[in-house]
């Protein structure tokens, strides 16, 4: 993210009943993340920098909707 721009909202929602959870990012939906593995590649793909610290160190950046934060199973 470059220095003064304000990072975009991320959303993790909750599980689906399927499995997996939608991402979004500043408003535009990224996909179905069935991982940690797949919340950093859409970040990546997003244009985000260091999408794994984001994800891995639990980044206030990052709101997680419903159920705990990293878990993708169907509720």
């Amino acid at each position: 993210m470059a220095a003064g721009r304000r990072a975009p909202e991320i959303v993790v929602q909750r599980p689906s009943q399927a499995g997996g959870r939608r991402v979004t990012v500043g408003g535009t939906a990224l996909g179905l993340a069935h991982s940690d593995r797949d919340l950093i590649e859409f970040l990546r793909r997003a244009g985000l920098d260091d999408a794994d610290g984001l994800v891995l160190g639990d980044s206030p950046l990052i709101h997680w909707c419903g159920g705990c934060a990293h878990r993708y199973e169907a509720m």
